[in-house]
């Protein structure tokens, strides 16, 4: 699963949002940058961590961080997720898994004694320069700022 760790150098990765815009790693050059990877848009978890995000995005900013949030949802998807909830970052409709691939969180998931294959919820906080600066495996939804921002 995640191979990457504090210290390494972020994927160099390349995907679109919401809107169509394309984000890059080196768009977020000079900022502090939280990848956030999440199964699916619109569920009870995804929602309550992005809303969590959402809440403290002040905090965020004020520290000079920039938030993007992934998964494999499509475009319309993710539009109507950041649409209900008003979220004031963007969301990367990564269809294709290549951000998803390259952060090294998709893999077996077990859930109700059934296997198959997902994203891991996994956070990723790369510092001004591009390095990783933190993995966080065991998000806590309800309070995934906290565990960021400490």
């Amino acid at each position: 699963m995640t191979t990457l760790k504090k210290g390494d150098k972020a994927p160099d990765f390349f995907g679109v949002d919401q809107d169509g815009k394309a984000h890059q790693l080196e768009d977020y050059k000079g900022k502090k940058l939280v990848v956030f990877f999440y199964p699916k848009a619109s569920t009870p978890g995804c929602t309550a961590e992005a809303c969590d995000l959402r809440d403290n995005f002040e905090r965020f900013q004020a520290n000079n961080y920039e938030l993007l949030g992934v998964s494999a949802d499509s475009a319309k998807a993710q539009a109507k997720f950041k649409d209900k909830y008003k979220f004031p970052f963007p969301l990367l409709a990564d269809e294709e898994k290549e951000v998803i691939q390259a952060f090294g969180v998709w893999g077996p998931k077990k859930f109700m004694g059934r296997e198959y294959d997902g994203i891991h919820r996994t956070t990723f906080v790369i510092d001004e320069n591009g390095i990783i600066d933190e993995v966080i495996e065991n998000v806590k939804t309800k309070e995934h700022a906290a565990q960021i921002l400490k």
